[in-house]
């Protein structure tokens, strides 16, 4: 079973002849992960701010606030890790 899939992603990796689509994404798909994470990362935040604070509007308040600021440092730390040839094959 997992040979197979073993096998399955090397002849799916072969396949692929463009170098740029085995090395990089598309800003898009960085978008797309930046928001999908900051939902996760942002009721996490809200929850720690109401139960530190007790209040649920100080801490929506200061969800509002991260997940505006953290997804634009995402999509630029994706970005230039992105760029960074380490790792890839």
């Amino acid at each position: 079973m997992i040979i197979d899939q073993i096998f399955t992603w090397n002849n799916n990796k072969s396949k692929k002849t463009n170098e740029s689509e085995i090395n990089s994404e598309k800003p898009a798909r960085s978008i797309v992960k930046a928001i999908s994470w900051r939902i996760v990362g942002t009721i996490d935040t809200i929850l720690i701010s109401w139960f530190i604070t007790g209040k649920i509007t100080l801490a929506l308040s200061i969800g509002l606030i991260e997940i505006i600021t953290k997804m634009v440092l995402y999509f630029f730390h994706e970005r230039i890790w992105n760029l960074i040839k380490w790792g890839k094959q």
